[in-house]
């Protein structure tokens, strides 16, 4: 690593997408696509409106028995959700790269200058982009 690299701490970066957000986006999402509501698949599911509400929103932290109906209410399996899932966590990975690299970038093309004139100077600037 070089004196004008710096590493930035992933926190930096912004946090990583929960689980219970990744997943109850995607059941969102298959639901909307569907047209249905929510009482229509909370009550295929044998769930409450409410909680099924909740975990869409990722409030809440589904069980995998509860992960299960709600899939299945949707005509999915849990192997769906998890695809689905991954597709979403990759492409906020892919963002988090982007980011830390174009971070990186303007780090690392920092410019070191000196001054224009000998009796002037005191020694290095450095001017960040």
């Amino acid at each position: 690593m070089s004196a004008h690299e710096t590493r930035r701490p992933r926190a930096a970066l912004g946090p990583e997408p929960l689980w219970r957000h990744v997943v109850g986006d995607a059941l969102r999402r298959r639901r909307r696509a569907q047209g249905r509501t929510l009482q229509d698949v909370a009550d295929v599911a044998g769930i409450s409106m409410p909680y099924l509400s909740e975990v869409e929103r990722g409030r809440k932290e589904a069980s995998s028995e509860m992960l299960a109906a709600v899939a299945g209410a949707l005509g999915l399996g849990l192997v769906d959700v998890l695809a689905l899932a991954q597709g979403e966590l990759a492409r906020a990975a892919q963002v988090r790269r982007t980011v830390s690299v174009t971070s990186a970038v303007s780090v690392t093309s920092a410019v070191s200058v000196r001054s224009a004139t000998p009796d002037q100077g005191r020694g290095t600037v450095c001017l960040a982009a």
